[in-house]
Formats: C-alpha cells, sequence, structure tokens
C-alpha cells in the first residue's frame, strides 16, 4: 500500500489532505511539526511526502534535502501560497511537484497518479 507522509503547519490542510488521501486508499501520516516528519520521512518507509514551503521551524526546501539525503526515492509535491525563492531551489534540487494554494484536491489526485503510474517503456 502507497505510504503518504504530511507536514504542513496548517491543521485544516492536514486534515483535509489526510481525509482525502485516506478515502483515496493511502495509508497517511500527518503532521504539523517539522521535526516529527523528518524524522518519520527518514526512519519510515514512505512513497510520497507533501510538504508545505512555509513552516514555522524549518522551510519545505530544508526538509527535502535532509530526508532525501537519506530516502533519495521518496517523491515530494511541495505546497505553499506565496511561491518564492524556495520552490525554485526545490525544483531544482529535484522536487518536481508543485502545487500553490489553494489548489483543488483533483489536482493533487492527479499529481499523485503521475508519480505512482509505472514509467512506459519505448
Amino acid at each position: 500500500m502507497t505510504r503518504i507522509l504530511i507536514i504542513d503547519d496548517s491543521k485544516v490542510m492536514r486534515d483535509l489532505l489526510k481525509d482525502f488521501l485516506t478515502e483515496e486508499g493511502y495509508n497517511t501520516f500527518a503532521t504539523g511539526d517539522s521535526q516529527e516528519g523528518i524524522r518519520k520521512g527518514i526512519n519510515e518507509q514512505f512513497d510520497i511526502c507533501i510538504c508545505d514551503i512555509h513552516l514555522p521551524d524549518k522551510n519545505g526546501y530544508e526538509i527535502f534535502k535532509e530526508i532525501t539525503a537519506q530516502k533519495p526515492q521518496i517523491h515530494f509535491i511541495l505546497t505553499d501560497s506565496l511561491p518564492d525563492h524556495l520552490s525554485e531551489q526545490a525544483k531544482q534540487a529535484g522536487a518536481y511537484y508543485h502545487l500553490k494554494k489553494p489548489f483543488e484536491l483533483e489536482q493533487m489526485r492527479e499529481i499523485i497518479n503521475k508519480i505512482l503510474k509505472p514509467a512506459k517503456t519505448s
């Protein structure tokens, strides 16, 4: 079963994503604490991490770097309401998926499906 880690300081966003993704059939864990998210991301097996760029104590780009340094296979979807240089840095470092808040849940579904769809061979 696909496991998804959600790191967002907004309880409303965490709950919304957790409920939606659980209904979609994914095993999810959500936290508003970046340190807990990093620990979970490194110590447990997740396929996808959905992470807010702007968090109180760390930014999503730092979290991306810390987790992927030890778990390079995890796919990151970064979210933010004010795209800035952090979004661009994360994209250049390999976090290819980005959603600008507010986004539709269908957009999240499409990105997750794209990540999980096996690559076609030519």
